[in-house]
């Protein structure tokens, strides 16, 4: 029997082989699959197998927008946003409700993130600031990993072990308040990949709304399943698209220039693999400034 309290929304883009555990994992409540155009047979596998669930069907418009499509066609209190390539431990799903339920302020709720074999996928982040693009990009994180201030951009410390209030977590799974919704908006579909739910979350936090962390419910997730790592540019694009709207222009600009730094340094250092996508996200952010890439 499906729980009125919660619906989940599953946005789709050729999401096999990982769907079905997905799927499997939430049957008993309402679900919404909007799917962006998947050629692998996701829209066949689902009205197949899982008959009870909703299929929206639509052109790609990223992920914020695939959100914004689900939540519209659900009622319920709450929002469970799960990743194509993450399913459910035991009864996470309850257990962030209740959490959500026992804080009134709490517009998103994120698990615990584990990766396929068990063992923690850290989650929390910082929100972005140049000072913490630089702490990544220039490798300062490495010197003390551990270190708030040399890593607060991949919340360096924290144990992912106690409940506690965040600046953001991946977007991978996240349990998101309709009231909180209804007051401060919609996701930004300006962001289509990467950056949608670090911007949700600011915008919550500035409304006065809450971002927790519930270590005790338990989410598995297997990361990059849609776009198997390819999207650097847009991650990059994801974050001066962030702070070109929380910081304003001159602060992306800076952050631009800082970012091609890092990658150029990245795409001399790394193997030729791993160097290829870092000399074409140079490329891309020296072709115009801030604004124009944008």
């Amino acid at each position: 029997m499906a729980d009125a309290d919660v619906a989940v929304v599953v946005v789709t883009y050729n999401a096999l082989p990982w769907l079905e555990a997905c799927l499997a994992s939430v049957a008993r409540y309402e679900t919404v699959v909007v799917d962006h155009g998947s050629t692998d047979g996701t829209v066949d596998l689902v009205r197949e197998r899982f008959p009870r669930v909703r299929v929206v069907e639509r052109e790609n418009r990223g992920l914020a927008a695939g959100w914004n499509a689900g939540v519209a066609a659900t009622s319920s209190r709450y929002v469970l946003l799960l990743n194509s390539d993450a399913w459910v431990a035991g009864e996470a799903v309850e257990r962030l409700v209740r959490f959500a339920d026992e804080h009134p302020r709490a517009a998103v709720v994120a698990p615990r993130l584990l990766n396929p074999d068990g063992s923690l996928q850290r989650s929390v982040r910082g929100f972005p600031t140049l000072w913490r693009l630089a702490t990544e990009y220039l490798f300062l994180r490495k010197v003390a990993p551990r270190s708030p201030a040399l890593n607060a951009f991949y919340a360096g410390g924290f144990g992912h072990d106690q409940p506690r209030r965040i600046d953001w977590a991946m977007g991978a799974v996240l349990l998101v308040r309709r009231e909180a919704v209804d007051e401060v908006g919609p996701a930004d579909e300006d962001f289509f990949l990467f950056s949608e739910e670090t911007d949700w979350c600011y915008r919550f936090r500035a409304a006065g709304w809450e971002v927790w962390f519930d270590p005790e419910a338990e989410f598995h997730h297997v990361g990059g399943a849609s776009h198997g790592g390819r999207m650097y540019v847009e991650n990059l694009r994801g974050n001066l698209r962030f702070l070109a709207k929380h910081r304003g222009p001159a602060e992306a600009e800076r952050a631009r220039r800082l970012l091609l730094l890092g990658v150029r340094v990245r795409g001399i250092l790394f193997p030729p693999e791993r160097a290829r996508t870092y000399r074409e996200a140079a490329r891309w952010l020296a072709s115009g400034d801030a604004r124009s890439l944008l």
